[in-house]
């Protein structure tokens, strides 16, 4: 048996590739958008995908099915009565299928999702027994996934049907079984994942605290709140539902001009500047939102800008670009235009609008608040890491709360925003400035610099 686990860092997503070289056969479970990778596993150990598996309708990234079916011929399946409305296959509840000496059966685990699966997998060559279950966004290692996706409407039942999954189907199985599941950390379907990516039933049975509530402690706790859901989810399952386009039809105009970029502007464009907070703040395209490269990158997108954006892009170079494009594609932003050719500095040599996010030093914070020299001081962290630290005379806003609303402060008066390292930190205050908050700092190295330079925590 051939058996490969593929992980996109940052989002927390795990797909996987299972075949048999032997028979020359394979297939792949929950598909990222960028699909070269599974080509290319295939192909180095001689075997070709036949299958395409989904262990249920994705929110959080858009699925490769369509890319995959495109460049192989493969066939897509999902759990019966799953509500895709493109072409597709269906499996049953324990139905199994043969790759040479490896088996898969279909077991319907719904609650993430009403139509979600797991599919245990077991080496014929070695034994009859199985040797893992992929748990999808059932079980994750370490949590479990949540219920609420399908709508306010249904989460009590889901809640029930995820109970039930968990506990009469997974949790009866062996304890030796492996389990991997379609996510990781850094993935919004769960709340608090392990970093490992893989375990087994009876370490989770034992050492996962979901997995030892009574029916009404687990209702009780899944009825709370969630992570906050970005966005990109509505946009994604829409997508997944209905057929994901092949990334040749994405448009993107790769370089454009200082005047072409201005243009997109006026007509609507969103400006997406991707470089780091130093470069940022020393100056940027007016309205321009700051997200660079970070282990969650595709997250924070959802969370700021509308799936159905057009896109412009403001990169260090080429390869950045390119790196970015993935980024979007994988959460279903495909209005990329292009990114502006020569950078700021061409846009600056052009004698076009600038800006600046200047970063305020944890001296000179010290100083307006020994002074009370500023409007407010906003911490955008979660609420956990606010609890464990913070700067006495800041605010807890999380960066989602002021997403969705910003401050009730008059946009003239001076407002600091700090973070961990400064990273949504910017992401905070250039949101602000596109808000139209027009005295806007950002702490240079977050709650990280406050305390290395001795700044008193609470």
């Amino acid at each position: 048996m051939y058996f490969k686990q593929i992980t996109v860092e940052g989002m927390g997503c795990l797909s996987y590739v299972i075949g048999c070289p032997g028979a020359k056969v394979a297939c792949v479970v929950d598909p990222k958008r960028d699909v070269q990778d599974y080509i290319d596993l295939v192909r180095k150990n001689g075997m070709e995908i036949t299958h395409i598996f989904e262990t249920h309708i994705h929110a959080d990234h858009v699925s490769g099915n369509q890319e995959l079916k495109s460049r192989t011929g493969a066939e897509i399946y999902y759990m019966e009565g799953s509500p895709v409305t493109f072409a597709h296959k269906e499996v049953t509840e324990g139905q199994t299928m043969e790759f040479g000496y490896t088996r898969l059966q279909f077991i319907k685990t719904p609650g993430h999702t009403p139509h979600s699966m797991s599919i245990l997998v077991t080496d014929t060559a070695r034994s009859q027994d199985p040797w893992m279950v992929l748990t999808g966004d059932c079980m994750f290692v370490g949590d479990i996934g949540r219920p609420d996706l399908a709508g306010d409407e249904l989460i009590e039942e889901q809640t029930l049907n995820l109970y039930n999954s968990l506990y009469e189907k997974l949790g009866t199985m062996p304890d030796n079984l492996e389990v991997f599941p379609a996510h990781g950390e850094g993935s919004l379907c769960g709340k608090g994942m392990s970093a490992k990516s893989s375990s087994t039933i009876g370490f989770e049975k034992k050492s996962n605290d979901r997995l030892k509530l009574s029916r009404d402690a687990f209702k009780k706790e899944m009825m709370q709140t969630f992570p906050s859901r970005p966005k990109s989810f509505s946009h994604i399952i829409h997508t997944n539902t209905h057929g994901v386009p092949l990334l040749d039809r994405c448009p993107v105009v790769r370089d454009l001009s200082p005047a072409q970029v201005k243009a997109q502007i006026e007509n609507g464009a969103k400006v997406l500047d991707t470089r780091d907070t130093a470069a940022f703040g020393g100056v940027h395209i007016p309205g321009s939102i700051n997200i660079g490269f970070a282990k969650q990158t595709a997250n924070w997108i959802g969370m700021v800008l509308e799936p159905e954006a057009k896109l412009i892009l403001i990169v260090t170079d080429e390869d950045a670009f390119e790196a970015m494009t993935v980024h979007l594609h994988r959460i279903g932003y495909d209005n990329i235009i292009g990114y502006l050719y020569g950078g700021m500095a061409a846009w600056q040599e052009a004698g076009l609008s600038i800006n600046q996010l200047w970063q305020i030093s944890t001296e000179k914070l010290k100083q307006k608040i020994s002074k009370g020299n500023y409007a407010a001081l906003y911490d955008v962290r979660t609420p956990a890491e606010y609890e464990d630290g913070h700067i006495e005379q800041a605010k807890s806003l999380p960066l989602t709360d002021l997403l969705n609303q910003a401050p009730d402060i008059a946009k003239d008066k001076e407002v600091i925003v700090t973070c961990g390292v400064g990273y949504r930190g910017n992401i905070a205050a250039s949101f602000l400035q596109s808000q139209g908050f027009n005295h806007v700092h950002s702490l240079a190295g977050g709650m990280s610099a406050w305390i290395n330079s001795g700044g008193p925590v609470v």
